[in-house]
């Protein structure tokens, strides 16, 4: 796995990439690298909203862990299994996101109460929906590896844990649980089954609710909040659903480019984009420079 952009094979021929799916990519990684949850509350519901998801207190990060670990188990069992398996399609992401708010509606009202019974149906809707997603981008979800890749998006885009020497984010996270990944995918296969109560299944899982349990955490102070009752545990949802969905395409646009194209190229590229984002966010010398120019310079150094 590349974790510095200064120790990146200058070999990288990036003229065998399409620019359609170089732009792919680019929307790509400023999904991964840059999506908030709580700035979505804050465009969807105001900054009062935004500040209550940012503070987690322990008591509400607890119920909210416990309830997350619950909510995996269940949507391991469900979610996938009512999709078919293969064929392209245009995802329904509107449908599954409607169906999420209408899950959270009620805890616009009951609040912390109500995530033990809540998550779980909201979560195994999302699930559903991200397989959808992976479908959508030619994911076989009869193969383990995949299913488990569906799995896997819930433990990106929280922010603030470390990878592999040093290195944060989205391939940081899949470096991460590639062990985790493999072992439970060989698992499924050998059992033919999903066993969450496995030690391999339950070791994926606490490593992936670990990280959505912040999410979880962030969710739950929001619908908090009293600001429209039942309405705001609705649009808390909706913004809930949204931002999955928004990382699980992002997610599998990645893993389609990486089947074309190879792992290592794919991520190589994905790595000089998020430093020219990193750069153009910090001010650096190429902070006046968009991803795809940044590409553009090294193709003329190639």
């Amino acid at each position: 796995m590349v974790t510095d952009i200064a120790i990146l094979p200058p070999e990288t021929d990036l003229t065998k990439f399409d620019e359609a799916d170089l732009d792919a990519l680019r929307k790509a990684v400023a999904t991964l690298e840059h999506s908030s949850l709580a700035a979505r509350f804050s465009s969807v519901l105001g900054r009062q909203v935004d500040l209550a998801a940012q503070f987690v207190p322990e008591p509400v990060l607890a119920v909210a862990n416990r309830a997350t670990m619950a909510a995996l188990r269940v949507a391991l069992r469900a979610a996938v299994k009512s999709l078919p398996a293969t064929g392209k399609t245009t995802p329904s992401n509107r449908a599954h996101m409607a169906y999420v708010a209408l899950s959270g509606a009620a805890g616009g009202t009951l609040g912390l109460m109500s995530l033990p019974v809540e998550l779980p149906i909201s979560t195994t809707i999302m699930l559903r929906s991200i397989a959808d997603i992976a479908r959508s981008e030619g994911e076989d979800l009869t193969q383990p590896e995949a299913r488990l890749a569906c799995l896997e998006v819930f433990a990106l885009g929280s922010g603030g844990e470390t990878g592999p020497a040093g290195e944060s984010g989205y391939l940081a996270m899949r470096a991460l649980l590639a062990k985790s990944v493999s072992e439970a995918a060989r698992f499924m296969i050998q059992r033919g089954v999903a066993d969450e109560t496995a030690p391999v299944m339950v070791k994926l899982l606490t490593q992936i609710a670990a990280r959505f349990g912040i999410i979880v955490g962030q969710k739950a102070m929001a619908q908090a909040v009293p600001v429209l009752g039942a309405l705001t545990g609705a649009a808390v949802n909706a913004a809930f659903a949204d931002h999955f969905q928004a990382l699980a395409q992002a997610h599998f646009t990645v893993r389609r480019l990486e089947r074309r194209y190879g792992q290592e190229p794919v991520q190589d590229v994905f790595t000089r984009m998020r430093q020219a984002l990193r750069d153009k966010r910090s001010g650096s010398s190429d902070a006046g420079r968009a991803p795809m120019q940044v590409l553009s310079d090294l193709r003329k150094k190639i």
